[in-house]
């Protein structure tokens, strides 16, 4: 499967061990986890700010990223396809990846339930979905 992980998963992945720790790891294992630079740069910022890791850390993590995730440019898509016009990058990014999932806590993703042919869900979904399989 292909599989997009909003920067609050993977942030949530570092932060604390737990059920986004857990699906960072199954998806690095199983599955082509998609991200982009913007992606990658707010999962960089995210992880020096708001859960304060030291920067040689997250320099580390992000190499992880970029050494194990595909790397894509997201499609354009407009501002207003989410409730929130920041959204539109992941959701281009899905797109572009052909993704399978969006993986997110982000409540606006969230309400969308499903982008194209793209399945939008929670981490606590996923970890359902992909267990009932």
């Amino acid at each position: 499967m292909k599989i997009v992980l909003d920067a609050n998963v993977v942030v949530a992945a570092f932060a604390s061990h737990g059920l986004c720790e857990t699906i960072f790891e199954y998806c690095l294992d199983s599955h082509d986890i998609l991200v982009s630079e913007s992606l990658i740069d707010d999962i960089r910022r995210n992880l020096i700010k708001k859960i304060k890791l030291p920067q040689q850390l997250v320099r580390q993590i992000v190499a992880l990223l970029r050494e194990n995730a595909t790397i894509l440019e997201p499609h354009p898509l407009p501002s207003d396809v989410s409730r929130d016009p920041d959204d539109a990058a992941v959701l281009g990014l899905a797109v572009v990846g052909k993704a399978d999932y969006l993986v997110t806590g982000d409540k606006d993703l969230l309400a969308l339930k499903q982008f194209e042919a793209i399945q939008i869900v929670s981490p606590r979904d996923f970890s359902t979905k992909v267990h009932e399989a």
